[in-house]
C-alpha cells in the first residue's frame, strides 16, 4: 500500500520505492482515501465559504494531493490521441513536454466541469470517495488487462503484471457501495457513469496507440471522477 500511496499522492512515506505489480492491488484503497480527504475538505470549507469559493478549494487541493500528476496524464493523452496522427506520431506527441492546444482545452473543460459539479451538489465526502476509488479501479484493471504501448522504458512499466479481475472486482465492489451508501441507487449510478467514462478513455487508447501508457492512466481516472461528479449533479443537485 505504501508504494501505491507514494506513486499516486504527495504521500512523503516510502516516496523513494519503486513502485511494482502488486501496487495495483491497493489503487482502489488509496483512490478511496483520497476521496474521503477531498471529500471531507469538501464539507469543511462550506462551513466556512459559499460554495464557488469552496468548489475551488476543492479542485485546488486535489490538484496538490496528487502533485497533478493525472492532470498531466489527460493533458498528454489529449494533445496524443485526439488529433489525426499515425500511431507512432502519438506516442512522440505523449513523450513531448510542450503542451498543444488539445491539451489546454481538455484540461480547462475538466476543471471547468469539476468546478461546476462541486458547487452544485452539497458536500457528500462518500460520494467522493466512490468516484475517487472507482477511478483507481480502472486504472489498475487497465494496466493488467491491456499491454503497455511503448517498447521502451516508461513510468507505467513497473505495474506491468498480474490479473485484472481480483482488483477490479473488490475496487468495483468497494466504489459502488461507497456510491451507494452516499446516495443510494443515485449515487451508485453516478459512481457506475464514471467507470463508464474511464472505459471510454481505455477503450480509444488501445484502438489508436495499440494499448495503455502512464498518461492514458491518469486521463482514465480524471475523465472517470469529472463525469461521476457530474453525473451526480444531474442525479443529486436538489437531493
Amino acid at each position: 500500500m505504501r508504494r501505491a500511496m507514494a506513486f499516486l499522492t504527495l504521500a512523503p512515506f516510502g516516496a523513494a520505492r519503486e513502485p511494482d505489480p502488486a501496487s495495483l492491488t491497493w489503487f482502489p484503497v488509496v483512490g478511496a482515501l483520497l476521496g474521503l480527504a477531498v471529500g471531507g475538505l469538501w464539507w469543511g470549507a462550506e462551513q466556512v465559504w459559499a460554495a464557488p469559493v469552496a468548489a475551488v478549494l476543492v479542485v485546488a487541493a486535489d490538484l496538490a494531493l496528487t502533485g497533478m500528476l493525472h492532470m498531466d496524464g489527460l493533458i498528454d493523452s489529449a494533445d496524443g490521441l485526439l488529433p489525426h496522427l499515425p500511431a507512432e506520431r502519438r506516442l512522440e506527441v505523449m513523450a513531448e513536454p510542450t503542451v498543444g492546444a488539445f491539451g489546454v482545452i481538455a484540461a480547462a473543460t475538466v476543471l471547468v466541469m469539476r468546478f461546476a459539479a462541486f458547487a452544485s451538489l452539497n458536500p457528500t465526502p462518500l460520494l467522493v470517495a466512490g468516484a475517487w476509488c472507482a477511478s483507481r479501479t480502472a486504472m489498475a484493471v487497465a494496466a493488467r488487462a491491456l499491454p503497455y504501448a511503448r517498447t521502451e522504458g516508461g513510468l507505467a512499466r513497473p505495474f506491468l503484471g498480474g490479473d485484472w479481475r481480483a482488483v477490479g472486482a473488490y475496487g468495483g465492489v468497494m466504489a459502488m457501495a461507497f456510491g451507494a451508501a452516499a446516495a443510494g441507487v443515485r449515487g451508485a449510478v453516478a459512481v457506475a457513469v464514471g467507470l463508464g467514462a474511464s472505459a471510454a478513455v481505455v477503450a480509444m487508447a488501445k484502438r489508436r496507440i495499440g494499448g495503455f501508457t502512464g498518461d492514458v492512466l491518469g486521463a482514465a481516472g480524471v475523465v472517470g471522477e469529472t463525469a461521476s461528479l457530474v453525473a451526480a449533479a444531474a442525479e443529486l443537485a436538489r437531493w
